[in-house]
């Protein structure tokens, strides 16, 4: 396992100082391998916030190049990166965010032929998608390894976000019984970046082991009355995915 060095302490000492995080839980997120599938209005913010927090390994994966729409909301990438590929342009500002940790890329999309590949070595994973057909596959892919899914979605205002332990909790099949047919959506860059804050702490209060997750909590937000509420979630004992499954 590798150790805090004295440049760690002094770059993370404000949140070592969070009661329960200590030492302790800045050597396990140093030592963390995060696999986030879509580097764009949520794969941004996670990403950054991931980054400036110490984990120490990053996978992104996201095939497509900067367009001109995507800058309303994804904040990694900018003016400048227009028509360079997303996983080339968040590699670059990750590492001047924190050059002492490892962000491995892959301009590839994901695909049951592929995802093992991707993900080799995550030790958990983060839906930072925008469509549910490649939510489902990695919901799959987390289940079978049994390694937590971390899942955000974003429409207008509104988001939502839930935090899945195979074995332990609901998965995204559980919810979600259909491909919902894919479409443009209405998106502000706001909404991404609270929901992201907030599947990124869900993966940080996971690998230091403090707090409560969101395990069987459907987390709903909505910023036009800026309410946040939450739905209690039963595993479906049928679900094709994870009904099988046990801790």
């Amino acid at each position: 396992m590798k150790q805090l060095n004295e440049s760690d302490k002094i770059r993370f000492d404000r949140q070592m100082r969070i009661n329960g995080w200590g030492e302790n839980g800045q050597k396990k997120l140093k030592n963390a391998s995060v696999g986030i599938l879509g580097i764009g209005g949520l794969g941004s913010p996670i990403s950054i916030y991931l980054a400036v927090a110490g984990v120490g390994r990053i996978i992104l994966v996201d095939r497509d190049t900067i367009e001109l729409s995507n800058l309303n909301r994804q904040i990694l990438h900018w003016n400048r990166d227009i028509n360079v590929l997303k996983a080339q342009s968040a590699k670059q500002k990750l590492n001047e965010i924190n050059p002492d940790i490892e962000i491995i890329t892959y301009a590839e999309t994901a695909d049951e032929g592929n995802v093992d590949k991707l993900f080799e070595g995550a030790d958990a994973v983060i839906d930072a998608l925008d469509n549910f057909e490649s939510r489902f596959l990695l919901n799959k892919f987390a289940v079978d390894h049994k390694i937590p899914l971390f899942h955000g979605a974003v429409w207008g205002l509104e988001g939502r976000a839930t935090t899945v332990l195979p074995g332990k909790t609901i998965c995204l099949r559980c919810i979600y019984k259909e491909v919902p047919s894919k479409e443009i959506f209405p998106v502000v860059g706001v909404t991404p970046a609270v929901i992201g804050s907030i599947q990124a702490t869900e993966v940080l209060k996971y690998f230091t082991g403090i707090g409560e997750l969101l395990a069987n909590r459907l987390l709903i937000y909505d910023g036009e009355t800026m309410e946040f509420n939450q739905v209690m979630l039963n595993r479906d004992p049928n679900c094709p995915v994870c009904g099988n499954l046990t801790d």
